[in-house]
């Protein structure tokens, strides 16, 4: 495919972009269970608003930076799953009618990110890189 050829060039580029937006927009989730902030009250009186929470804005956070983003959206698309089938699925089957895509797609997105792995702009293949550099 031509077109596709055109594009490979600036995957290293757009993928730490979508990493950063999608991680940035789950760490809002968290800061609205953790701080009442962004239209929403503190969850943190509730032990699994709290985790829900904390998974969430950590998660999100380190997802966005690229540090330790492996086994940050491992964590992050379990707690998806688990919201999913907890809170979404006994309102119906289809995720677009029971109101669970949002939770479908962050479970499914952190999943692949956990499969992929940093890319060669995540903060953690720099720090690698630049520890390389300083070795003997």
């Amino acid at each position: 495919m031509i077109m596709g050829k055109n594009f490979d060039k600036y995957s290293d580029y757009v993928v730490p972009i979508v990493w950063i937006a999608v991680g940035f927009l789950f760490a809002c989730h968290g800061a609205q269970k953790l701080f009442g902030v962004l239209g929403s009250q503190s969850e943190i009186h509730d032990p699994e608003g709290l985790v829900a929470g904390l998974v969430e804005f950590f998660g999100g956070s380190l997802v966005a930076l690229g540090f330790g983003a492996r086994t940050a959206a491992f964590l992050a698309s379990g707690e998806m799953a688990v919201a999913y089938f907890k809170a979404h699925a006994p309102r119906g089957f289809w995720p677009i009618l029971n109101g669970g895509e949002r939770a479908v797609l962050y479970c499914f997105f952190f999943l692949y990110v956990t499969a992929y792995g940093p890319g060669r702009m995540a903060l953690e293949f720099v720090l690698q890189k630049l520890r390389r550099r300083g070795e003997p």
